[in-house]
């Protein structure tokens, strides 16, 4: 089930949003122009390594828990987070105002690698993306906007289907996902194991983004707009 776009109107521009998306693909020029030895010296040095961090032997390695948030391991990878917080990001940052949702999202992909260090405190293996800030995200959705139209691609066998389902459809199964894949990382070689992702780094920040969502949402304007925003079933 890969979302396609959703049909949840927002009352502000996206800017920080767009900025997200361009400042990870801009990063991710930048890895790719650098030649193959050289980006694995530039993501080594960018990236979160939990044994390192877990067991503090450098200071300077906590400033990796940002700028991890900004490195993908390819072209898929970069594509597939920005389109999810392209589809649910633009309505975060209308509910809680431009300020608030880069602190909420940088907040939350901390948190998510946080969560990843703590259950793989012996492993050397890199990790990056943006997708553990971009799970606070869609917590944060799933709470706010559970009856949202998403359409999404579903294919079944050979076929290809194209269907609007609620939000809570398309994110609890998402979640469940997550859990079902991860479960393995904590019986065994960490993120050999998970198949080189960090399963329950999604976890920790969609958690850490419904927990977070009182303390950053923004009273809610009273608009026109803002009434006529009703989901039928």
């Amino acid at each position: 089930m890969i979302p396609l776009k959703d049909d949840n109107p927002t009352n502000t521009f996206p800017f920080v949003t767009i900025l997200l998306i361009v400042g990870n693909a801009a990063v991710f020029a930048y890895e790719m122009s650098l030649g193959h030895a050289n980006i694995q010296a530039f993501v080594r040095r960018m990236a979160v390594v939990p044994y390192e961090i877990g067991h503090g032997i450098a200071f300077q390695e906590y400033p990796t828990l940002l700028t991890s948030l900004f490195l993908h391991g390819g072209f898929v990878h970069l594509l597939g987070n920005m389109l999810y917080l392209w589809i649910f990001g633009n309505n975060i940052e209308d509910a809680l105002g431009h300020a608030r949702f880069i602190l909420f999202y940088l907040i939350c992909g901390i948190a998510a690698s946080a969560t990843h260090i703590a259950l793989n405190t012996s492993s050397n293996v890199p990790v990056i993306g943006a997708s553990g800030a971009i799970s606070g995200v869609l917590g944060a959705y799933l709470i706010l906007y559970p009856r949202a139209r998403v359409l999404v691609l579903v294919p079944i066998f050979f076929f290809i289907r194209i269907v609007r389902v609620p939000a809570f459809f398309v994110l609890g199964i998402w979640i469940v996902f997550q859990f079902i894949e991860g479960l393995p990382s904590l019986v065994a070689d960490s993120a050999r194991a998970a198949g080189g992702v960090a399963w329950f780094a999604h976890i920790g920040g969609f958690f850490v983004g419904i927990l977070l969502l009182p303390l950053f949402k923004r009273p809610r304007r009273l608009t026109g707009h803002d009434d006529a925003r009703q989901f039928p079933e």
